[in-house]
């Protein structure tokens, strides 16, 4: 089994990266997708949650309101540091989980983690990070998900800088350029991930 770290800043296109290595044959743990599992209506999260915040964090339709949630946590250490308290020891269980369903396998296993600069998560064979000029980031952002350039750079700011990932890289992928240009990238990825299983 080869296991990869693979992250990138908001806007970076980590997601499409992460769709073309599942193409190639990689299995891809999305880190975001297991945490909105684990916060769904019913689940031991969902109730730690409701209970440390109140029906505020509630939606009309009984599922977590996240917007609501983003608002309280986002500029307020203290409260983000009890929403991790809540989740991540969940996460890290169900994460494991998953991974070791594929021990023992020839499985390329690609970890998506968005915050994989932040958390210091290791152990992988290897990471890589999708590049971006932070400035067309910011555009593509406004361009793609509609969000107003100072709700994009106030969201950027809250990550690790570019300078930060790149220094954690093993495998910088740049997605300056076209499509085109990204599925060559993608393809020049999946050759070093190859290489790494004849170490």
């Amino acid at each position: 089994m080869i296991e990869i770290g693979l992250t990138g800043g908001i806007g970076s296109g980590k997601s499409t990266v992460a769709m073309m290595l599942a193409d190639r044959g990689a299995v891809v743990l999305d880190s975001d997708a297991v945490v909105r599992e684990l916060q769904a209506p019913g689940t031991a999260v969902f109730g730690a949650i409701v209970a440390q915040w109140g029906e505020r964090v509630v939606a009309d339709d009984g599922s977590l309101n996240r917007g609501e949630l983003a608002s309280i946590v986002f500029d307020d250490p203290a409260e983000l540091k009890l929403l991790n308290a809540i989740v991540h020891p969940a996460h890290a269980i169900e994460m494991e989980r998953r991974r070791s369903a594929y021990e023992g396998t020839d499985t390329i296993l690609v970890f998506d983690i968005p915050l994989l600069v932040e958390v210091g998560r290791g152990g992988f064979d290897g990471v890589i990070v999708v590049d971006l000029d932070p400035e067309q980031a910011v555009l593509r952002l406004v361009a793609d998900r509609g969000l107003d350039e100072a709700d994009a750079r106030r969201r950027m700011a809250n990550q690790a800088s570019r300078e930060e990932r790149l220094e954690k890289a093993d495998f910088v992928l740049n997605n300056g350029g076209t499509e085109a240009d990204l599925s060559a990238e993608v393809g020049r990825c999946w050759e070093w991930i190859g290489s790494l299983g004849d170490r």
